[in-house]
């Protein structure tokens, strides 16, 4: 099963939770050709309502656009927006329309989410937990898709923390860590978790900031990393980290090279993601002229690629 960058998204958690908690969730659907996946992927990302998702069954070869909504009126709105900001949904387009009770729609999660580990962290479905085995001196952030937590399925987010694994022995306890538009809190939680005592996230949807907190809590981590709400001026003004992350979309990274360079301390690493491959040569050639002197790498998982700069000590 693949899924789209959508469906691992910080939406609207709050709505949901109260619409099955009440009544149900309203989930629209529609299928359409598997050759159009990446065509309407990259729309989905660009249109920016993170409720769409796109999810393809491999062993089927069926691809279908499916969308969550805490409410018929809300349901109804959406599919209006999404049809009249594209040409891949005509007018003639009819979803499938039905309403999920509260265990279907958490099933209908637990049916996509798998565990995952990088290195020595772990990333578990929280339903997991009681028969999980965590090996002796690995790390674990439980995830609940339910709290609206990125549950690491998208590319961006696995490039990050792999990076994030493989830095982290080179690195003190006490190193200091920024994750620039931190969304959930996944991977400024996954830093912590690894040991770094020092960590701050922010966002500049004040939604994220909160679920961010609530995801903390989930695991046991309340207080662990700072979570407040910045963006790329204001949360990082007057603020460094030897290990800065930034899993934002290229444009607004390359806008913002100079905030997010001047954030890495000497010796420090600068994690960029959201960065689609084709992207990637322009988005590398901007922060090579911007950082001097800096070693830069960059790895590709499916349509999306990181970037990674090292600062000279």
């Amino acid at each position: 099963m693949r899924l789209s960058a959508k469906f691992g998204s910080c939406f609207h958690s709050l709505s949901l939770r109260e619409a099955h908690e009440k009544e149900g969730v309203i989930e629209l659907t529609l299928s359409f050709p598997v050759a159009a996946i990446d065509a309407i992927d990259e729309f989905l990302l660009e249109f920016g309502d993170p409720r769409w998702m796109v999810m393809q069954d491999l062993p089927s070869a069926q691809a279908q656009l499916v969308g969550l909504f805490a409410s018929e009126d809300e349901a109804n709105e959406a599919w209006d927006a999404l049809r009249a900001s594209s040409s891949f949904f005509p007018t003639s387009a009819v979803p499938h329309r039905r309403q999920l009770a509260e265990q279907d729609w958490k099933d209908s999660y637990k049916a996509h989410f798998k565990p995952s580990q990088f290195g020595r962290l772990h990333w578990v479905p929280i339903w997991e937990r009681e028969s999980y085995r965590i090996p002796t001196g690995d790390a674990v952030i439980w995830l609940d898709p339910g709290l609206a937590f990125g549950t690491g399925n998208h590319e961006t987010t696995r490039l990050c923390c792999e990076r994030l694994v493989r830095l982290a022995p080179a690195y003190p306890p006490d190193t200091s860590v920024i994750d620039a538009g931190c969304g959930s809190g996944i991977l400024a939680l996954s830093a912590a978790r690894l040991g770094f005592s020092r960590v701050v996230g922010f966002d500049n949807d004040p939604e994220a900031v909160r679920v961010s907190v609530e995801n903390a809590a989930l695991n046991n981590m309340t207080g662990a990393v700072d979570f407040f709400v910045g963006d790329l001026i204001t949360g990082l003004a007057g603020r460094t980290g030897k290990i800065v992350f930034a899993n934002i979309q290229a444009d607004v990274l390359m806008r913002f090279a100079d905030q997010l360079l001047g954030a890495v301390e000497p010796g420090g690493a600068l994690i960029l993601s959201g960065i689609l491959s084709r992207e990637l040569e322009q988005v590398r050639g901007a922060f090579a002229e911007a950082a001097t002197g800096w070693s830069l790498d960059s790895r590709t998982m499916g349509e999306w690629s990181d970037l990674l700069l090292r600062r000279p000590a």
